[in-house]
């Protein structure tokens, strides 16, 4: 939440975030006032390359395109997961997902019933395979994308996964932001919550709205502290543009200002170092 990562970085100034966390700069005090505690989320307190989901679909896309090739459909998808990822290592919508799949309920019902988390972000950070495996094809992504995240995701749920998709494919082929923004949004529906939402971002930039204020304006409209508005696809969305659009194509940059809002923090890192990498040959 912000008043620990800004605080964090205002009172080491370290403001804006521009490198790793570190808890050997903090102190005890800091550590009990900011509510600070000692994790991996630190630079130096990281041994090894965790596991974790966002890694975990990126490799599951890259299995299942292996076994399937790219007629894959929504049932390969869910035996897929059920065969090879245990249900502990799924969460929120794709644990109500996998839970549906074993009492036989299949895609696409799998993805509505009892899933109060069906518009969430889980199918957004399934994305990067999918961009990955149709480089230079935004519509062929957004297909692929469709066809994952419709087992656990429904409406802007699925079209968050095929924004990402479709803009890490476009990233192959232009190095225009704002290109490879509208080449997501072409790839769902003009009139749905998600595009206006980064339509909205999209004219904060052209107007000249600073970063600051736009992050602002991205808290107004959503509150990070309820579990529904820092976990949904829609205000993470937002927040993947901001760090697109305001940094400025400098890799390091536009990870930290996806970073620095809050939300789902890691989601959006990656989600903008995927694309950011494909621009820099990363």
């Amino acid at each position: 939440h912000r008043p620990t990562m800004w605080g964090y970085l205002k009172e080491l100034n370290r403001w804006p975030l521009h490198d790793y966390f570190r808890w050997d700069l903090t102190t005890p005090e800091m550590r009990e006032r900011l509510n600070i505690r000692e994790r991996g989320d630190f630079v130096d307190k990281v041994s090894v390359m965790p596991e974790d989901d966002d890694t975990n679909y990126t490799v599951t896309g890259l299995a299942i395109l292996q076994r399937h090739g790219k007629d894959f459909t929504p049932e390969d998808v869910a035996n897929f997961w059920m065969f090879n990822i245990p249900i502990l290592h799924v969460c929120t919508a794709e644990r109500v997902a996998y839970r549906n799949f074993v009492r036989c309920i299949g895609p696409p019902d799998s993805a509505s019933f009892r899933n109060p988390y069906r518009e969430w972000i889980g199918a957004q950070i399934r994305a990067d395979f999918f961009g990955y495996a149709a480089a230079g094809n935004p519509e062929l992504a957004a297909e692929f994308a469709w066809r994952d995240a419709c087992i656990s995701h429904v409406k802007n749920g699925i079209y968050g996964e095929m924004w990402a998709a479709a803009m890490i494919a476009a990233a192959f082929v232009t190095s225009d932001i704002k290109t490879i923004l509208r080449a997501g949004l072409d790839q769902i529906p003009a009139r749905c919550r998600l595009a206006d939402a980064i339509e909205s971002v999209i004219e904060w930039q052209e107007v000249g709205v600073d970063y600051d204020t736009a992050v602002y304006r991205v808290h107004e409209l959503w509150d990070e502290k309820r579990g529904h508005d820092w976990c949904h696809t829609i205000s993470n969305a937002m927040v993947v543009a901001l760090g697109l659009l305001y940094g400025e194509g400098d890799f390091g940059k536009s990870i930290c200002r996806a970073v620095q809002p809050c939300f789902d923090t890691d989601c959006n890192g990656a989600t903008v170092g995927s694309i950011l990498g494909i621009l820099h040959g990363h």
